[in-house]
């Protein structure tokens, strides 16, 4: 019986998963920013401009 000797050249890879703790906490510091502009204007709009209809 003859074998078949086979080159098999496997390419491995490593994926690093980095995080940058200045731009997790620049875009954190964003969002909450949204959602108080959101909650202020709602705040208003419910406290101010509803009760005049």
């Amino acid at each position: 019986m003859t074998t078949d000797q086979r080159n098999i050249q496997v390419e491995e890879r490593h994926i690093e998963k980095r995080s940058d703790s200045s731009r997790v906490t620049a875009t954190f510091i964003k969002y909450a920013a949204y959602l108080i502009i959101f909650f202020g204007i709602m705040y208003f709009l419910v406290k101010y401009i509803l009760p005049k209809f």
